[in-house]
């Protein structure tokens, strides 16, 4: 599952507080226990003495077998007051442990050394909370997504009503060997709101989601070539981008050029390709300009590996802003 190392940590962090405070919890009840019970404090520590004295005749030779016998009566005797005494306290054992939020990994985030459900649930609630900080996730959806913008325009209405249904089988059968799609289109057409949705859907089904534009990518990526020895940095980007289960990468043509970038988005794009790790990019560049901007190499890989998704019709921004006018 591709979330990224901070991801990871952060949930990590969240589940050694959680399982820190129900330890703290439950020696907080044991000590008020104790204090209300002195006896159950001697038991406990004869109890343990006993445990001690079992280890010594296992390895004491003799009459080993008669004197575990007697320990052992000893130690259930002792574990019968105990529970007489916390139940003239209205207490079972159990009420004495430490209460996990889940009980199956005690709060480890593994079993068994394999991840536990609840921390894949934890990195999925903050992949999502990450991506909706910046991002309005909750209100693209597919559900959100109106036709109306296109009416004017049969073509394009067709075109876009097309659009919409291919975008929610795609999401609906998501995988992480889905396909790649390429988002083609003018500014303001939906591409951006389609590309959220898909990746609402993803995060519900438990995948790994990097959402962002190029020019950020760009960004972070020259950023961490001059100072990969930050240790507060965000992390290594070109891994997370190239790991993720779902890299949705958007406005490509946007970022400031470099030959840099462009090897890098081309490493990314190929990387990933071979993986089968699907990615949607999108962009208002032809396949042209995709090849004069960074290389026929990179136009080849895209051309012959993505689906192209053409989207048509007018600026829905600029239809909105003339509503709100029009309106007022």
């Amino acid at each position: 599952m591709g979330y990224g190392k901070k991801i990871f940590q952060d949930a990590m962090d969240q589940l050694e507080a959680r399982k820190r405070a129900a330890e703290e919890a439950a020696w907080q009840r044991q000590r008020d226990f104790a204090a209300r019970c002195p006896r159950a404090g001697e038991i406990k520590w004869e109890m343990a003495q006993n445990a001690s004295q079992i280890a010594r005749a296992v390895l004491g030779g003799g009459d080993a077998k008669s004197a575990m016998a007697q320990l052992r009566d000893r130690d259930l005797a002792l574990q019968e007051e105990y529970k007489g005494l916390l139940a003239k306290e209205g207490l079972a054992p159990q009420d004495l442990e430490p209460r996990y939020a889940c009980p199956r990994c005690r709060d480890t985030g593994f079993v068994d050394g394999r991840m536990c459900q609840c921390l894949k649930q934890l990195q999925r609630s903050l992949a999502y909370q990450a991506l909706s900080a910046d991002l309005p996730l909750e209100k693209s959806t597919f559900d959100t997504f109106s036709l109306e913008f296109y009416q004017d325009d049969p073509r394009a209405c067709r075109q876009m009503e097309a659009v919409l249904k291919l975008c929610q089988r795609y999401a609906d059968r998501l995988r992480p060997n889905s396909p790649s799609l390429l988002f083609k289109g003018k500014t303001g057409l939906g591409k951006t709101h389609l590309s959220l949705a898909i990746a609402n859907k993803a995060i519900e089904k438990g995948m790994g989601v990097v959402y962002g534009s190029a020019q950020s990518f760009a960004v972070a990526l020259e950023k961490e070539r001059f100072d990969r020895a930050d240790p507060d940095g965000p992390g290594d980007t070109n891994a997370q981008l190239m790991g993720c289960d779902l890299l949705i990468l958007d406005d490509l043509g946007t970022e400031f050029p470099s030959q840099y970038v462009n090897a890098a988005l081309y490493n990314i794009v190929n990387t990933r390709m071979l993986a089968e790790r699907p990615t949607i990019i999108s962009t208002n560049l032809s396949m042209k300009e995709l090849e004069d901007r960074y290389s026929q190499r990179f136009a080849s890989r895209i051309m012959g590996y993505y689906g192209t998704v053409e989207f048509l019709g007018s600026d829905v921004r600029v239809q909105l802003l003339k509503k709100r006018r029009d309106h007022n």
